[in-house]
């Protein structure tokens, strides 16, 4: 069984209508591209029919990994998230305090994580180790550089 996949309403949406174009658009259009060129002669030595098709096996790989990941998906509301603690989709301002530097970032799912947007993922080191704490608490985050000593200023939504 897949972990749950934790997703907001517009994010799931979002997956929903990438996995209808790929199965609608993209999918016939792969069946094309190696129509195409299995056309062209001898497969032996056709690297664009090669090509096609390792181009279709990547997007049917795609597909199954959406499908799995819809299947598995629980969408949350933020109307009724708690914020006594940190959990998925809370937004929390933490201070280094190996550094005295504040920053903030919102705990998404795996699928929504992009640190350039402030999202870090519940499953990443410092997603996990920040679960379920309080303000004033401090989270110690073992990660490649060494541990992090992150001390929770504010969750919000």
């Amino acid at each position: 069984m897949a972990e749950t996949n934790y997703v907001t309403q517009d994010t799931f949406e979002k997956m929903q209508a990438e996995l209808q174009r790929m199965k609608t658009v993209d999918r016939p259009a792969a069946s094309q591209a190696i129509a195409e060129a299995r056309e062209k002669g001898d497969l032996k030595e056709n690297a664009e029919y090669d090509a096609a098709k390792e181009a279709q096996g990547i997007l049917e790989a795609r597909i199954n990994q959406l499908e799995t990941q819809i299947a598995s998906a629980r969408i949350l509301d933020e109307a009724s998230i708690n914020t006594d603690r940190v959990s998925v989709l809370t937004r929390v301002t933490l201070t280094n305090l190996n550094t005295n530097k504040q920053v903030t970032y919102q705990i998404v799912s795996e699928s929504e994580a992009d640190l350039k947007a402030g999202k870090i993922s519940v499953t990443s080191p410092i997603g996990s180790g920040l679960l379920g704490k309080a303000v004033g608490e401090i989270a110690e985050v073992v990660v490649p550089i060494g541990t992090l000593r992150l001390r929770v200023e504010n969750i919000a939504v």
